[in-house]
């Protein structure tokens, strides 16, 4: 063994022998640290070897797509039910009529011919009402005709001809007089055969719409667009307007149809405002949103129902060829015409009105041509 020399340990002892025991410095914890045995933020917590994993919750579940298509054919057939549920409903609430004439009267003829009646009864209405509206008492008749409209309907373009009630023509068993007469003599009936044998057009179909009927039909569609081209204003009719394209409720619809007074041409001019209002009507209803809308939908069915009193022999399809038609007039598929006069004061033209009426027996609509003119008189 080697000799050991003083100093050669001096590094691990002290001068005096002693370790040398420096004592370590304590380590200290910041106080912004986390404390120890926590795992730093934002990392996953410590996993144990041999430990599960806990799973996040599961979101809650939405209906798959099949679950929902599953459906579909359900809604659908609901939707197809009440389509057809309330024509069915609302075709038990029309009123009927017995308008076929007795006697003779024309043989059957191509085609279809309605006779649509708007007619100044107050029926139904209250006399708060009926001064709201401005259409007097009833006087204790059965009222007259304010609108006669024919509509044939048959191999060529549908033709709707306006009849001023104030043409003079013979009524079968009173006399020469204003075809809205006829009405206030005999009803339906009496007015068909005047009118049979005065045109020799064959009725095929009698619909009739009062003046509460009308009020009714338009605000249940919510309201229609009429254009006047003058501001109006009439007592009699309640009518008072600004001239211009607008909304009016049915109040003012009726007005507007019954007006003549505001016009040089009286009876001529109304006519026309009749088909106006009628176009608009069609309009409205021809609209997709009377289908999709369920709401307008039912309360268009409910208020033209409780509004319209029809033959007893029109069955529900003619009613909805007739509807359908006459809308399509007033939209400009067919012709929209006042039957041939000879002058202001609503005289017919005799040799005019034979060959414009000829044309709808024979159904050869086609033909009419210039005898058909809004307001009945000849172009110049």
């Amino acid at each position: 063994m080697a000799e050991q020399r003083p100093g050669d340990y001096d590094w691990l002892y002290g001068e005096d022998g002693s370790a040398n025991q420096t004592p370590r410095p304590t380590a200290q914890t910041p106080p912004d640290l986390p404390p120890p045995n926590l795992p730093p933020p934002n990392l996953p917590p410590h996993r144990t070897p041999g430990a599960s994993t806990p799973r996040p919750p599961r979101p809650p579940r939405t209906p798959s797509r099949g679950r929902r298509l599953r459906w579909l054919p359900l809604i659908l057939a609901a939707w197809l039910l009440f389509l057809i549920a309330v024509p069915i409903w609302a075709w038990g609430k029309i009123a009927r009529v017995d308008a076929v004439p007795d006697g003779d009267r024309p043989a059957d003829q191509p085609g279809t011919t309605y006779l649509l009646v708007g007619s100044d009864s107050r029926r139904g209405l209250t006399a708060e009402e009926r001064k709201e509206l401005s259409t007097g008492g009833d006087g204790g008749g059965k009222g007259r005709t304010d609108t006669i409209l024919m509509l044939h309907v048959g191999a060529g373009p549908s033709v709707l001809v306006s009849i001023p009630r104030d043409s003079i023509v013979p009524i079968p068993g009173v006399g020469t007089t204003k075809i809205n007469a006829a009405y206030a003599y005999g009803g339906p009936q009496l007015l068909v055969k005047t009118l049979e044998q005065t045109t020799g057009v064959r009725i095929d179909d009698y619909i009739e719409i009062g003046f509460g009927g009308l009020v009714n039909v338009v605000d249940s569609i919510g309201g229609v667009e009429i254009c006047p081209k003058q501001n109006l204003k009439d007592k009699d009719s309640g009518l008072d307007i600004s001239k211009g394209c607008q909304t009016v409720d049915g109040k003012t619809a009726l007005a507007y149809s019954r007006n003549r007074h505001s016009y040089a041409t009286q009876d001529i001019q109304r006519v026309q405002s009749q088909r106006e209002v009628i176009g608009a009507i069609g309009h409205k209803v021809r609209s997709p949103w009377t289908v999709i809308n369920p709401l307008r939908y039912y309360s268009t069915a409910k208020g033209s129902a409780e509004s319209l009193t029809i033959g007893d022999n029109v069955g529900p399809i003619s009613l909805a060829r007739f509807a359908l038609k006459l809308s399509g007039v007033m939209s400009g598929d067919g012709l929209n015409c006042t039957v041939p006069l000879a002058d202001f004061s609503v005289r017919w033209d005799r040799e005019r009105a034979l060959k414009f009426f000829g044309h709808i027996k024979a159904d050869t609509t086609d033909q009419i041509g210039d005898l058909c003119t809004k307001d009945g008189l000849p172009k110049r």
